[in-house]
């Protein structure tokens, strides 16, 4: 039972609804999905976290600025953004992500 619930969770957060709004739309090359925490498991929370980016001309992410969101979804969030990594541009691009945690 334990196991076909984690499945069915990382089947939804596989599904994660990732929408990007900004000045030019620059497509990620490692995209890490967050992990839903163990805590927000037990407590059966469900929320949306929106974080507005910035992605250097290297691809990194050099800021984020959390918009919204649950502090344990937050958490969560930012730890996947570390890994991000997005193609190569000349300039700098702000970008607006939604991540939608469900159970």
């Amino acid at each position: 039972m334990r196991l076909r619930r984690l499945a069915y969770a990382a089947i939804l957060l596989s599904a994660l609804a990732t929408t990007v709004s900004g000045q030019e739309a620059r497509k990620a090359i490692v995209k890490i999905t967050p992990r839903y925490p163990e805590i927000a498991k037990h407590l059966s929370l469900v929320g949306t976290v929106k974080v507005e980016i910035v992605i250097g001309p290297d691809g990194k992410i050099k800021n984020t600025n959390v918009m919204g969101g649950h502090p344990i979804l937050i958490t969560a969030t930012l730890d996947a953004l570390k890994e991000w990594k997005y193609e190569p541009s000349k300039t700098e691009t702000v970008a607006t992500l939604t991540f939608d945690f469900r159970p």
